[in-house]
């Protein structure tokens, strides 16, 4: 089990780049000069779907991750949020906890 939500809203961090590759993509974030590769191109496809779903979760699904897939996405979704590669949405002021 992760500590990663996946029912919170998550965005790629706003100063990391996005190079896709054959193999997946390098993650690039230029305030922490880290490097980070992804070797699963519906990853690639998770990580580009979050800021456009309201949480992780729906992201997956709609890079066509199943249930059974799901937890081992949610684990690379936790590295990638460890190492500031995503950070979790902010609400805007006129979101509230039930919207």
């Amino acid at each position: 089990m992760t500590g990663f939500d996946l029912d919170r809203a998550w965005d790629l961090h706003p100063q990391v780049s996005v190079r896709p590759e054959p193999f997946g993509a390098l993650l690039y974030h230029f305030g922490t000069r880290r490097l980070s590769f992804l070797k699963d191109r519906v990853l690639l496809d998770v990580v580009r779907a979050l800021g456009s779903h309201p949480d992780a979760r729906t992201a997956c699904a709609a890079a066509g991750v199943t249930d059974a897939a799901t937890a081992r996405y949610a684990k690379a979704l936790d590295v990638l949020a460890r190492t500031d590669m995503i950070v979790e949405r902010r609400r805007g002021p006129a979101e509230t906890e039930d919207s």
